[in-house]
C-alpha cells in the first residue's frame, strides 16, 4: 500500500469516528438540561422552604407556651422553697445566682479554650452551659418579662419569696467574678508552664525528675 493510500485510509477512519461528535470534533455537553431536572430542583427548594417555615412556626409556638408557663411555675417553685422568709429568700437567691452563673462561665471558657478539642465536645460544653444557666434565665424571665405569666410571677415572689431577686443579683455578680478569676488564674498558670517549657527547650535544660 502506497503512502497516499495510507493517508487516505487514516483520514477516513478519523472522519468515521467523528460522525457521532458535534461539528468541529467537539463532543456535546454532558449535562442534562431537560425540563424535568429543573422541576426536580424547584421542588427541592420548595420542600426546604416549607421545612424552614415549619421549624420557625414550631419554635414560635414553643416559645409562646414556655413564656406563658415557665415564669409562673418558677415563681411558685421558689415561693414554696422560701415560704415567705426574708432570710431564706436571700440565701436561696444568692446560692442559685452564684452557682448557676459560675458554672456556665466556666463551661463557656472550656468550650472556647484554644486547643485540639473536637467540635462535638465544644458543642456539648455550650449546651451544658445553657442548661446550667437555666435557673438564672428563669429568674430573668420573671423580673424582665412583660407577659401575664411574668407579672403573675412577680406578684408571687413579692409575697412568697421576698429578697430572692436581690439575692440572685448579688449571687450572680459574685459567682461571675469568681469564675472569671478562676479561669484567668488557670490560663496564667498554663501560659507560665508553656513559657518554662520553651525556656528549658531553648537552653537545653531538661526538667528535674521526682
Amino acid at each position: 500500500m502506497s503512502d497516499g493510500e495510507k493517508a487516505a485510509k487514516s483520514a477516513g477512519n478519523a472522519g468515521g469516528a467523528g460522525d457521532t461528535d458535534a461539528p468541529g470534533g467537539a463532543r456535546p455537553p454532558s449535562s442534562d438540561t431537560r425540563p424535568g431536572n429543573a422541576w426536580l430542583d424547584w421542588r427541592g427548594w420548595v420542600k426546604r422552604l416549607l421545612v424552614a417555615a415549619a421549624v420557625i412556626v414550631a419554635a414560635w409556638l414553643v416559645y409562646q407556651f414556655l413564656a406563658a408557663f415557665l415564669p409562673r411555675w418558677w415563681a411558685q417553685t421558689i415561693g414554696n422553697a422560701v415560704d415567705g422568709s426574708f432570710a431564706a429568700g436571700s440565701w436561696w437567691g444568692f446560692l442559685i445566682g452564684a452557682v448557676f452563673t459560675a458554672a456556665p462561665v466556666v463551661l463557656l471558657a472550656l468550650a472556647a479554650w484554644p486547643g485540639r478539642r473536637a467540635v462535638p465536645a465544644r458543642v456539648t460544653l455550650l449546651v451544658l452551659a445553657v442548661v446550667c444557666a437555666a435557673p438564672n434565665l428563669l429568674t430573668l424571665s420573671v423580673v424582665l418579662g412583660s407577659s401575664n405569666a411574668a407579672h403573675a410571677g412577680q406578684r408571687i415572689m413579692d409575697v412568697d419569696a421576698p429578697a430572692f431577686r436581690g439575692g440572685s443579683l448579688a449571687g450572680a455578680l459574685v459567682g461571675g467574678i469568681l469564675a472569671l478569676a478562676l479561669t484567668g488564674l488557670i490560663a496564667w498558670f498554663r501560659l507560665r508552664g508553656r513559657r518554662l517549657r520553651e525556656l528549658r527547650a531553648n537552653t537545653g535544660v531538661s526538667p528535674k525528675g521526682p
